[in-house]
């Protein structure tokens, strides 16, 4: 039962990310800090296919403020 629960959780959602989802980016990145050093960071990112083609030069480790 577990299985099947599990099973059918990836199923939905694999529907919710659309056919626009190009490809998911594991690792802690950064966006840049503004003026008052506020940025956004995660470890997952899921990169639309539009914006792959820059996204490593606006959002990567570098960027952070805390490495």
């Amino acid at each position: 039962m577990k299985t099947l629960f599990i099973i059918s959780l990836l199923l939905l959602l694999t529907n919710c990310a659309g056919g626009n989802m190009a490809k998911v980016k594991i690792g802690k990145r950064c966006t840049v800090a503004d003026a008052s050093q506020l940025q956004e960071s995660s470890y997952v990112w899921v990169v639309s296919k539009e914006a792959q083609k820059d996204f490593d030069k606006r959002i990567n480790k570098s960027n952070c403020l805390d490495s």
